[in-house]
């Protein structure tokens, strides 16, 4: 997501005119937001001290106003995007949390003439999975101003996570004409590739960077979230040497990003680099406890021969998916499957999601905790569904081989 840091002393218009682009970040693919609670001191920034210091000096400064007049709503609405920027900072939901309070107040305070706090609760609620409700207040915006592609591809992106793939079809279908827009273009790139379109992807991103770097006091760690996520089309893809060149590429643009770091040990463990692998996973986590980059710290060290600490990052996994507000954390139930741990739980858990998000990566899910309870019948099933849309991820191929395989479809497995 992009939203432009504003200092009290000047109109906070332009923030609020980018709040339809809060919430890309913590979608953008599967492993989502997650809390912020150190198990060492932390030893990077991901946001330099000069921009850390103009957001707090904001807050500060909006949070006053606000409570000198809590009557109001413009305040409390520049309050909540800023909160929402400080979640995007640093990875912490519990800004998503502040962010959709004051949202709530704002429109409490006023519920017409006020699209911006609502703007601002759609990506709040994004931010934290809640896509159900994020989906009924972001059709309230939309069709409060049809004519925004921003608001019509926030729609579109959150139809697309609730895996209503048919609606979120006709809306990226009316984007094309403002395909070259930062609010649209990583939304379109995101929908290329559920449908297996990578090259599309690709020049959809190609396009979103070159956009990002030419426009002028664009922050550095938004261009860094661009190559991120051109490194992340790359690592799905399986091109390595691409993915890694775009999030060095990240890391140039903005020095020891815990997202980009994370990039980094998930291209590293994929490659089999397990040192790497725990290099990078720690460099992020020191910043932010990311489920997805603990896990992959855990793998690490436990291919490392490592056991005490593979076992330490598992606790800090469960540690920070329990202090995380929102949804169950997809990246912790992946872990769990894949250990053998807790498999009737996260069962439930993704049966209970299902009613409301049925998206590829939850059949996934569903498909691989019905295999490790050995019903690959039903896992074959669910599995199919999880490939409907083309997608091409080596996590699904991965999981599909090893259902089929257990079914004694030597064929399709080898596919």
């Amino acid at each position: 997501m992009i939203i432009a840091l504003v200092s009290p002393r000047r109109d906070g218009r332009a923030l609020l005119a980018m709040l339809t682009l809060a919430g890309i970040a913590c979608v953008a693919g599967a492993s989502g937001c997650s809390s912020r609670r150190q198990v060492r001191p932390p030893t990077i920034q991901a946001a330099t001290s000069s921009e850390r210091d103009v957001l707090e000096a904001d807050i500060l400064f909006y949070r006053e106003r606000a409570a000198r007049d809590p009557s109001g709503a413009a305040d409390l609405a520049h309050l909540s995007a800023l909160y929402l920027e400080r979640a995007r900072q640093s990875g912490d939901q519990r800004d998503a949390v502040l962010a959709e309070q004051a949202a709530r107040h704002s429109l409490a305070n006023r519920s017409t003439h006020n699209a911006a706090a609502r703007q601002v609760l759609a990506s709040a609620l994004l931010a934290q999975h809640r896509f159900d409700e994020a989906l009924v207040v972001a059709k309230r915006v939309r069709d409060s101003e049809p004519s925004s592609p921003a608001l019509r591809a926030m729609v579109a992106e959150i139809e697309m996570e609730l895996g209503a793939y048919d609606s979120a079809k006709v809306g990226f279908a009316s984007l094309d004409s403002a395909k070259h827009s930062l609010a649209v273009a990583p939304r379109l790139a995101r929908w290329a590739e559920i449908r297996g379109h990578t090259e599309a992807a690709r020049r959809y991103m190609r396009d979103a960077l070159a956009t990002a770097q030419r426009t002028p006091g664009m922050p550095r760690e938004q261009v860094a979230w661009f190559w991120l996520r051109a490194g992340d089309i790359e690592l799905r893809d399986e091109k390595f040497a691409a993915a890694d060149s775009a999030y060095q590429a990240g890391l140039r643009a903005n020095p020891n990003d815990y997202r980009v770091l994370a990039g980094l040990a998930r291209l590293a463990a994929a490659r089999g680099n397990w040192r790497a692998a725990a290099h990078f996973g720690e460099a992020s986590i020191a910043s932010n406890l990311d489920p997805a980059t603990l896990g992959i710290v855990s793998d690490a060290y436990a291919a490392l021969g490592d056991t005490a600490k593979a076992a330490e990052f598992a606790r800090a996994l469960d540690v920070a998916v329990s202090h995380q507000p929102g949804a169950y954390h997809r990246a912790w139930s992946l872990f769990l499957l894949d250990h053998d741990r807790r498999v009737s739980l996260v069962s439930r858990n993704i049966r209970k999601e299902m009613k409301s998000r049925r998206d590829i990566y939850a059949y996934d899910l569903l498909a691989w905790s019905l295999h490790k309870q050995g019903r690959d019948i039903e896992a074959l099933s669910a599995i199919h569904m999880a490939l409907g849309q083309g997608t091409k991820d080596p996590l699904l191929a991965r999981h599909a081989a090893a259902i089929e395989a257990a079914v004694s479809n030597t064929t399709e497995a080898a596919r």
